[in-house]
């Protein structure tokens, strides 16, 4: 018998609810969305001294081409036009990548590294099975529970296969406990932080991770106040820990990045009212 999406999704929820709801109410659902951050060891390895950089220009040129600036701040990727011989620079790019020696590379490098591979990743497997509405809607991750593709192996790096989950859970949140990551990876989806029009690279990471906090933290996607008080993106409490632990270090965190009128708002505010998360896919207009 061949059970469609949607009932495989049905039989999925109704689990998790059975397994969730009855224990600890919609908080355990809720956290279901975020995986722990959970060391992989061996991807500790790293060379403080080296000087070698990996060039990203391939990718570069491939969002300089198809990420589109919304007047509303949004950056969407135009997963339609991408033409063949783009598609194939892209699956170049990254087969490249999964010959990089990382542990032989500096701190920096490997930051600039991870992100740009999660990113390639995330958008070529968009393109694999385009068109689709959101990308929760590649239902490829191996598991009965499982929804999208981030738990299905996509690349071999230093003989060790990884998924999405591996680079961002195993990787980049554990070994470099840095907030900004979250504004670094990109899930194709309207609620994330956007998806630059330029390749991260070692020498500028840590300055573009700051632009990106900025662009975020800045549209309502990252911060609203209005009348009914204040709404953040559902990553400032899907991944609660690595923002503080609490509402308030959230909050001190969004000022950190907010433009004065937001930082005003802020003064005084201690507590988070509401959050939102829009998964539909960042396709351009048209797509």
């Amino acid at each position: 018998m061949t059970i469609s999406r949607q009932s495989r999704f049905a039989l999925r929820a109704t689990a998790v609810i059975i397994l969730f709801f009855g224990l600890s109410g919609f908080a355990s659902l809720e956290s279901l969305f975020a995986p722990k951050s959970e060391l992989w060891p061996r991807w500790q390895a790293h060379d403080a001294t080296a000087t070698q950089t990996i060039d990203h220009g391939d990718w570069d040129m491939l969002l300089s081409a198809y990420v589109q600036a919304d007047s509303d701040g949004l950056n969407r990727f135009d997963y339609q036009n991408v033409s063949s011989a783009d598609r194939d620079a892209l699956r170049r790019y990254i087969d490249r990548l999964g010959k990089v020696a990382v542990g032989k590379l500096n701190r920096q490098e490997q930051l600039a590294y991870w992100i740009n591979l999660y990113n390639a990743l995330t958008v070529d497997v968009v393109l694999t099975h385009f068109p689709v509405k959101s990308i929760r809607d590649i239902d490829i991750s191996p598991g009965f529970l499982a929804d999208g593709p981030w738990g299905k192996k996509l690349i071999a790096v230093e003989g060790e296969d990884l998924s999405l989950n591996d680079i961002e859970h195993r990787i980049l949140r554990p070994i470099w406990r840095d907030p900004r990551v979250h504004y670094g990876v990109n899930c194709a989806s309207f609620g994330c932080p956007n998806l630059l029009k330029k390749a991260y690279t070692g020498a500028a990471v840590d300055r573009m991770l700051d632009a990106a906090a900025r662009g975020y933290v800045n549209t309502a996607r990252g911060a609203k106040i209005d009348a009914d008080g204040l709404t953040v993106s559902s990553i400032y409490v899907w991944f609660r820990d690595d923002f503080g632990g609490n509402d308030q270090a959230v909050i001190d965190h969004l000022k950190r990045y907010a433009a004065p009128d937001l930082r005003a708002a802020l003064d005084g505010r201690s507590s988070i009212d509401a959050h939102v998360y829009d998964w539909a896919l960042n396709a351009a207009a048209g797509s």
